[in-house]
């Protein structure tokens, strides 16, 4: 089994008030299937929307400002290679509000 990262990212899209508590239902029934087949190595978090910016030879900035496709939290998963990672991706709840899931793996650095 190889370990990939789910990079959610948002679709600009933001559930109202009345679909919070159904769409975060189904995050925690997601990542509990994910769990339950074995697939769950890290449950990763949330990320806030705010931050800095750190380039080579320029200023730190504040960021990320993006009004769609921003990186809005992370978990790791297992699995034998990245076509089932993705296919075990295509549940999440993400998808529901046009965000997406990138899948990539993990790179295993020695030492």
């Amino acid at each position: 089994m190889s370990d990939f990262v789910y990079l959610f990212r948002s679709g600009g899209a933001v559930p109202s008030a009345a679909d919070r508590d159904a769409q975060m239902r189904k995050w925690v029934a997601w990542i509990k299937d994910l769990e339950e087949k074995g697939h769950l190595k890290n449950r990763g978090s949330a990320l806030r929307s705010v931050g800095r910016v750190v380039a080579s030879n320029k200023p730190v900035t504040d960021g990320p400002y993006s009004e769609k496709d921003l990186v809005v939290g992370f978990l790791i998963v297992q699995s034998p290679d990245i076509d089932h990672a993705a296919t075990l991706s295509s549940g999440c709840p993400i998808l529901d509000y046009g965000g997406t899931v990138e899948v990539r793996p993990v790179l295993e650095v020695p030492g």
